[in-house]
Formats: structure tokens, C-alpha cells, sequence
């Protein structure tokens, strides 16, 4: 039996529907804070083209993953159905299957292999389909590993534009204008720091669940690959050495079904060989009582012998 959950990527997307709503529901109830913290009294666009940076990244991040999640959705259908075709012993488990998906895949190129009477190498297939399935996620991964970065680049620019406001301070006489660089400076770190902090969590951890939901796929394949497809198709020498014992057995139940056969034969040789000679004898009896009835009618109407 196959241990797989057929549904983990609809699992994942309803977890992202439901945290996106919460999300949503509470940066609804504290806009007019948000206003203010990221739009409000800034000195200069600095704010504006981080933070717009690091949401950009985060919804191409997040538009990939939820695609994926989809097209791994419809793999695990086709999956599930392959697996039923073969429960039922269909005549071919392709059947109803798109020929893009990855089982239908796997079962080809096994069929494909067979046909040309080479052993199937199950490790090569099963690092490949790993291979190929990894450069799905370059994108994703990439986002993960630079969206925490863009926090602190941001950090680092702010932290600039507030040392030059410092620096006004000093040049100036009266300093105001060098304050508001100042105080800008740091509001813009904390809030491209929040910022890249919040998306990288909610990014973060569906990215994890998008690697367990790929991970959970091709370990279905495989296992469909090793219980339903090696077996038809290929023959190791441990299942060859197995196939030829139950062929040796099956051989010595017949012998001996021949042999039981060949002593009913031999009983029922003897018997008619008895009853042959029973039939003899019970023949010349008769034989020798017509005789003495033609004997009797002879002397009984003085006919002559002739």
C-alpha cells in the first residue's frame, strides 16, 4: 500500500488562503498606523522604493509558489488515478491521464526500456525526476535566501541618509532641517526592516510547505514505480530465482499428481484384465450349454447329426 497524501498541496493552499485573510484582516484594522509609519512626513523616496522592492519580490515569490502548488495538485490526481487503474487491473493504467504529467511519464519510459530487453535502472530514474523537479524551485529559493537581504540593504541606506542628516546637524546652525533627515532615516530602516522581516516569515514557510509537498509527490511516484510498474516490466535475479522455485514446485505437484494418475491406471488395467477373463469363462459355459440344448433337441426329434 502506498503511503502518500494525495491532497497536501490543496492542504497548503488552503493554509495560505486562510493566513492571507488573517493577514489582510489585520493590516485592515491598523491602516491608519501603517499610513502613517510608511507614507507620512518622508523626506525622500527612499522608503518608498525598498519597501516597493521588497513586496515586489514577494508577490513574484508567492505567484510562483501558488502555480506550483497547483500543477503539483493536478499531479497528485493524476497520480491517485494511475494508482486506481492499476488496483483495478486495467488494461492500460495511462487511461484518462494527461501525457504531461510525471507518472505517465515514469510509466513510458519504463515500457520504453523494456521493450529493448535492458534492465531498468530505477536509481537513475528516480535521481533524474529529482534533478528536474529541483530547478522548479530555483525561483522561489532565490527569492527566500535575498528577501531577509533587501531588510538590511534598506537598513543600510536609511542608516546613510540618517548620518547625513547628522551631519547637517553639525554643519548647520539651527539643525531642524538636519533632524527630519535624521529621524527619516532611522523611521525608513525600521520600516524596511519590518517589512522584509513580515514577508520573509509568510514567504519562508510556505516555501518549506512547497518542498514538503514535492518531496511527498515523488515519493509517490516511486513507490507507485517500485509496487505497480517494476514489477510488470522487469525481472531481477532474486524475483527470476523466486519465479523459478514456484515453477519447480508447481513441476513436483504434478509428478505426483502423474504418479496417482499412472497407479489408477495400473488398478484399473487389473480389473479389466479380470473382468476379461470372467467374460471368457462365462462365454464357453454358454458355449458348452447350447451345445447340450442342441445335443437334446437331436435325440428329442431323432434328427441326425448333420
Amino acid at each position: 500500500m502506498i503511503q502518500y497524501n494525495a491532497n497536501y498541496s490543496r492542504s497548503v493552499l488552503f493554509q495560505f488562503l486562510m493566513l492571507s485573510v488573517v493577514l489582510g484582516f489585520l493590516l485592515l484594522l491598523n491602516h491608519e498606523f501603517l499610513l502613517d509609519f510608511y507614507f507620512k512626513n518622508q523626506a525622500t523616496n527612499t522608503g518608498y522604493i525598498v519597501n516597493g522592492s521588497i513586496l515586489v519580490l514577494f508577490l513574484i515569490g508567492i505567484f510562483r509558489v501558488i502555480s506550483l502548488l497547483l500543477r503539483y495538485s493536478r499531479e497528485e490526481n493524476a497520480l491517485a488515478r494511475f494508482i486506481k487503474n492499476m488496483q483495478n487491473e486495467e488494461s492500460l493504467p495511462t487511461e484518462r491521464i494527461n501525457k504531461n504529467r510525471l507518472i505517465y511519464n515514469r510509466y513510458i519510459s519504463v515500457l520504453e526500456i523494456s521493450k529493448h530487453n535492458v534492465a531498468v535502472n530505477h536509481s537513475a530514474l528516480a535521481s533524474t525526476l529529482v534533478a528536474t523537479e529541483s530547478t522548479r524551485l530555483s525561483l522561489p529559493r532565490f527569492i527566500s535566501n535575498i528577501l531577509i537581504l533587501t531588510g538590511v540593504f534598506g537598513t543600510i541606506i536609511s542608516l546613510s541618509i540618517a548620518l547625513v542628516g547628522a551631519s547637517d546637524i553639525i554643519d548647520s546652525a539651527d539643525g531642524i532641517s538636519g533632524m527630519s533627515i535624521v529621524i527619516h532615516g532611522m523611521s525608513t530602516a525600521l520600516s524596511t526592516t519590518a517589512t522584509a522581516i513580515v514577508c520573509y516569515l509568510f514567504f519562508g514557510y510556505f516555501y518549506m510547505k512547497l518542498t514538503d509537498v514535492q518531496t511527498e509527490l515523488l515519493s509517490g511516484i516511486e513507490q507507485a514505480t517500485t509496487l505497480y510498474i517494476m514489477p510488470r516490466f522487469t525481472y531481477q535475479t532474486d524475483s527470476m530465482l523466486h519465479e523459478v522455485g514456484n515453477l519447480v514446485k508447481a513441476l513436483h505437484e504434478a509428478a505426483g499428481v502423474m504418479a496417482s494418475t499412472q497407479v489408477d491406471f495400473a488398478e484399473a488395467g487389473r480389473n479389466l484384465s479380470a473382468l476379461t477373463g470372467s467374460n471368457a469363462e462365462s462365454l464357453m459355459r454358454l458355449s458348452a450349454d447350447i451345445e447340450e440344448i442342441k445335443s437334446l433337441l437331436r435325440d428329442g426329434f431323432r434328427l441326425s447329426s448333420n
